[in-house]
């Protein structure tokens, strides 16, 4: 048996799991802490990199304490964190400025400049379009893509600029401070959207470097998942109370890992996630694009495997604007008169017995009300940083509940559109099996089942997914497990939802409705909400 600790770095807190892998992997401890994400007026969203590292201390020695183990049983630490960050950095690795997120979206005058000029197909320049797709698989043509993240440090910050050392990720901040080396794995040097995925040449491209202006040398190793990055520094294993030489190894994204450790290994998996963001995910064997839908074949942890990906920007996220304008001060309503914003868990487990003892008694269809999910812009299958959310159809005899209903059912819709995108390129699974906060609520996992006409599965704490990907990731390093597709005889399914039949005529209806919702407003969007 081998004890491990995986991080799950999220957008707004961390998770930090003890591990016990034998013929299963077992939580043995967990702990979770906030941090803050700093939302800026000109379209910036930023991160603190020392909120970060306490988080990661303190849940560190929470988990030890719970544990009963000393720092010296745990046999590897990894990470599973939110992607396409941008975290510059200088020779010591500390940050030239603040972590940027992947919700930042303030370079909007360096993707013009850099590919949404000229002749353009799906908002690229067709000649940087083309050589784009064949090197990468892919093209950066969201404004949130870390690549204009780094022009917009060039362009507006140049003294900073030129103290940048090593370009990296959010789990790569993290195994750098960890290790004092600067790496990236495939998955999150993918995501930088300037790698090369053609066979037999996986690195980084000089013809993209060359072609959008990024400096080669700010470029660090790549190395797969499974590798052992490094190995702790005296100083880091003093301040998390760990032995000085523990392995960490390269780990992955939360797109990579949440899948693995849904139990989506074999060739044709989907799972959807709805945590801070969503998305809908399947592996398949070969790289592919839709450029018009915002969907790419994306390089993860598993060789010759890719997940086709589809993401929305805000899907949890709406949630918690739910619980603060809704729920709970603006209305006064309690589940009890005591403070349940104390940790993330807290929030998710409180919010979702609300809802389940609110939200079912109001019909599905939310008695005609529709929200739109996109309280942070949206990506797929559309790409507007000025979308927004709305409830449509408000009525005298509209309540509360049914507003907080729609926002469920919102979210929902919104899957089901990109799922429906991915069908038409790829088969996706029936059964599928979802994860994150969303899937804590047996409303929420009903809701979702009828509104995409699909078995929903759920394993057992969906909300530790993420974590287990990244055990996972370490038990193949460890060589503990053969390979990675033996993974999904470990993970069982623990819950299942079948579609409603009597549901499904409201929700059709209501579909239809929401998807004709951002083309009838598109133009509205862009007059209230574009900046300058």
């Amino acid at each position: 048996m081998a004890y491990v600790i995986a991080y799950d770095i999220g957008t707004t807190g961390i998770k930090t799991c003890i591990f016990a892998i034998e013929e299963t992997i077992k939580l043995v401890a967990s702990a979770s802490d906030g941090y803050n994400l700093y939302v800026l007026d000109n379209g910036g969203v930023e991160q603190d990199e020392e909120e970060w590292w306490n988080s990661l201390k303190k849940t560190t020695a929470t988990v030890l304490k719970k544990s009963g183990l000393k720092g010296d049983q745990i046999a590897g630490l990894s990470f599973c964190s939110q992607m396409q960050g941008l975290v510059l950095v200088d020779e010591k690795g500390i940050p030239v400025h603040r972590p940027m997120s992947y919700m930042d979206q303030r370079a909007t005058e360096e993707i013009k400049k850099g590919i949404a000029n000229g002749f353009t197909i799906a908002g690229a320049n067709v000649f940087k379009l083309i050589p784009s797709l064949l090197i990468t698989g892919a093209v950066s043509s969201s404004v949130k893509d870390p690549l204009w993240k780094y022009k917009w440090i060039e362009a507006h910050e140049p003294e900073n600029f030129a103290r940048a050392r090593w370009w990296l990720d959010v789990k790569e901040y993290f195994i750098g401070r960890c290790t004092n080396e600067f790496i990236m794995t495939e998955d999150s040097a993918f995501s930088t959207l300037i790698y090369d995925t053609r066979k037999g040449r996986c690195g980084w491209s000089k013809k993209m470097c060359q072609m959008f202006g990024v400096n080669e040398k700010h470029l660090p190793k790549i190395i797969k998942s499974t590798d052992i990055a490094g190995f702790l520094t005296r100083e880091a294993a003093d301040e998390l109370g760990l032995k000085e030489k523990t392995p960490v190894f390269g780990g992955g994204g939360d797109a990579t890992l949440i899948g693995i450790g849904s139990g989506c290994v074999n060739l044709g998996d989907t799972h959807i996630y709805s945590g801070t963001s969503g998305w809908v995910s399947t592996i398949v064997d070969k790289q592919m694009v839709d450029a018009n839908a915002m969907i790419a074949a994306i390089v993860g942890a598993q060789t010759n495997r890719f997940n086709y990906f589809a993401e929305m920007e805000t899907a949890g996220k709406c949630l918690e604007w739910v619980k603060d304008h809704l729920a709970l001060d603006e209305i006064d309503i309690y589940l009890e008169h005591n403070d349940i914003t104390g940790s993330m868990e807290k929030v998710y487990t409180s919010l979702y017995d609300y809802m389940t003892h609110v939200v079912k008694t109001v019909p599905a269809g939310s008695n005609g009300v529709i929200f739109t999910p996109w309280l942070h812009g949206n990506r797929c299958p559309f790409e507007d940083p000025n979308a927004s959310g709305m409830f449509f159809n408000i009525s005298l005899e509209t309540g509360k509940r049914d507003m907080i209903r729609a926002v469920l059912e919102g979210i929902c819709f919104h899957l089901r559109w990109m799922l429906e995108c991915q069908d038409k390129k790829i088969k996706t699974s029936d059964p599928i099996r979802f994860s994150g906060g969303g899937a804590l609520s047996d409303v929420t996992n009903q809701i979702l089942a009828d509104i995409i006409g699909r078995k929903i599965e759920v394993v057992e704490s969906p909300q530790n997914v993420g974590a287990v990907g990244a055990a996972a990731i370490m038990a193949v390093g460890l060589h503990l497990l053969p390979k990675m597709e033996d993974i999904k005889k470990m993970i069982p399914v623990e819950k299942e939802f079948f579609p409603n039949s009597s549901n499904k005529k409201v929700y059709d209806r209501q579909y239809e409705i929401f998807k004709k919702l951002y083309a009838a407003n598109k133009k509205n969007f862009k007059i209230l909400n574009q900046k300058g």
